[in-house]
């Protein structure tokens, strides 16, 4: 029997899974958003809280705060910049963005949802 070692991302997908719901609404020190539970805990595990500020500082843009149901990415490439990006929805176009020149978040791939001033994760939707 092959001794399989869980990775760093795994042991991060498995953890955020468990959030299906919040017990508590976090209010950003900008006032421009409500973050659950489960995006507090990504926040602290993937020592993210900047993706909770740059997400917040973009809810200062029009056109981003009139999209009331908001999809956002990030995608870290190997060389650690990543790319960070809004629409309404996988199929329609791009929003907002912000490159970034370094990061360390360890996922590849990640989403966020931002409904109605609320950033939460997927599963909490």
């Amino acid at each position: 029997m092959q001794n399989k070692t869980i990775t760093e991302e795994e042991q991060i997908k498995t953890e955020l899974r468990e959030f299906t719901g919040t017990q508590t609404y976090y209010r950003h020190f900008t006032g421009q958003l409500l973050y659950t539970d489960g995006v507090r805990h990504m926040a602290e595990i993937c020592d993210a809280f900047w993706l909770i500020d740059l997400i917040a500082s973009h809810q200062f843009k029009k056109v981003v705060k009139e999209t009331a149901f908001q999809i956002w990415h990030i995608e870290v490439n190997d060389d650690k910049t990543a790319y960070v990006y809004m629409n309404e929805d996988t199929d329609q176009p791009v929003i907002t963005s912000q490159g970034l020149e370094y990061t360390d978040f360890p996922l590849p791939k990640f989403s966020l949802y931002l409904v109605d001033g609320v950033l939460l994760l997927k599963g909490e939707y």
